[in-house]
C-alpha cells in the first residue's frame, strides 16, 4: 500500500466497507479485493514513476490498461487470475467515477482474457461413501474417527463448504430436519438435513469429551477449540491416497459430489441452486456440463462400436 497515495488508499478503504456492509461480502473476498487493487494501483505508480493521485488515476489509458495487463502476464499470471484482477479493478472504478465524476472508459471497455472454464470435478457414489467408511479409519481416537466422519457426512449429505460445517454450534443440535445455513455473502438457505448426517452428528456429540454449548463450535479440535478445516483437509488427503483417489477429492469435491449425484438423479437445476446457495443459476449450470461429460464417458466406454 505504501506506493498508493493517501486519497487512493482512503477511497479504496472507503469502497471496501461499503462492500462489507451493504453488499455482505465475505472477509475473503474483502481480501482478494484489496489486495487486487491496491496491486493495480501500485502498478500504475511505477508505470508513470510518479505518484497517481486521484486525478492520474481518472485519466488512466488503454495504453495503461495494455501495460497492466502485460506485466500481469509478465509476471506468470494466468488467464482465470487476470480475469478475477480485471473484475475487481472494474468494480472498484465504477464506484469511484461515480463518486467523484469521471468517465472510466478505458477501464470499464478492458476485455478480460478468455479461459475455459474448470468443471467441478466430482466423486463416483461409490468413491463418496467409501470415503466416509475410510475416514472413519483414520484416528486411534473414537471420539475424533466420529467427528471427521460427522464433517464429512454433512459435507456429502447436505451439501455444505466445510466452512458452513464447521461454523455450526451446540445449538444447533441435535441436528433438525432442515438447518438454516448462512452461506457466502450472507445468502441463507434452508437444506434438508438426511438420517444419516443426523445420526453421525449424533454419535459424535455422545463420544465427545468437551462440553457442548450452545455458543461454542459443535466441532472441536483435540485441544477443545473451535477444529480447524486444515484437519478435515488432512483427514481426507490419507484417507484417498489410501483409496488411489486424485488429488482433486478434497472437502469441497464431497460438495460438488452432492450436486451431481442428485443432477443424476433427477434433481432440477433451480432446486440445486437453492441447496448449494449459488447466488446465479449459471454457477450451477456447470454441473449440467459434468453429468453430460460423465455421460458420454460412460458411452464411449460402453457402446458396441461397428
Amino acid at each position: 500500500m505504501s506506493l498508493i497515495s493517501p486519497a487512493c488508499r482512503d477511497a479504496l478503504q472507503n469502497w471496501l466497507d461499503g462492500l462489507g456492509a451493504l453488499s455482505g461480502r465475505s472477509e475473503n473476498t474483502l481480501t482478494a479485493y484489496r489486495g487486487d487493487v491496491s496491486e493495480f494501483l501500485s502498478f500504475m505508480t511505477l508505470h508513470h514513476s510518479e505518484s497517481q493521485g486521484m486525478a492520474a488515476i481518472a485519466r488512466i489509458t488503454i495504453s495503461d490498461m495494455r501495460a497492466w495487463m502485460a506485466d500481469q502476464r509478465a509476471s506468470g499470471v494466468g488467464s482465470r487470475s487476470l480475469a478475477r484482477k480485471l473484475s475487481a479493478v472494474k468494480t472498484f472504478y465504477r464506484w469511484l467515477s461515480e463518486r467523484e465524476g469521471f468517465e472510466p472508459t478505458a477501464v470499464l471497455s478492458t476485455r478480460a482474457p478468455k479461459f475455459t472454464q474448470k468443471l467441478p470435478r466430482p466423486m463416483a457414489e461409490d468413491a463418496a461413501r467409501a470415503m466416509i467408511e475410510t475416514v472413519e479409519m483414520q484416528s486411534a481416537s473414537d471420539w475424533v474417527s466420529a467427528r471427521d466422519v460427522a464433517v464429512v457426512t454433512l459435507l456429502y449429505g447436505c451439501g455444505l463448504r466445510i466452512s458452513e460445517a464447521l461454523s455450526l454450534t451446540g445449538a444447533d443440535t441435535p441436528l433438525p430436519n432442515s438447518l438454516r445455513i448462512t452461506g457466502k455473502g450472507n445468502k441463507e438457505r434452508v437444506v434438508p438435513v438426511l438420517p444419516v448426517a443426523q445420526t453421525a452428528v449424533d454419535q459424535y456429540v455422545k463420544l465427545c469429551p468437551h462440553p457442548q454449548s450452545r455458543e461454542k463450535a459443535l466441532f472441536r479440535g483435540v485441544r477443545g477449540g473451535p477444529l480447524n478445516p486444515r484437519a478435515i483437509q488432512g483427514v481426507m488427503a490419507k484417507a484417498r491416497q489410501q483409496l488411489g483417489l486424485p488429488s482433486t477429492v478434497t472437502p469441497h469435491a464431497m460438495r460438488h459430489s452432492f450436486a451431481t449425484h442428485l443432477l443424476s438423479a433427477g434433481g432440477d437445476l433451480r432446486t440445486i441452486q437453492e441447496l448449494l446457495g449459488h447466488a446465479s443459476l449459471s454457477t450451477t449450470q456447470a454441473y449440467t456440463a459434468v453429468d453430460t461429460a460423465r455421460l458420454m464417458e460412460v458411452y464411449n466406454r460402453t457402446h458396441p462400436k461397428a
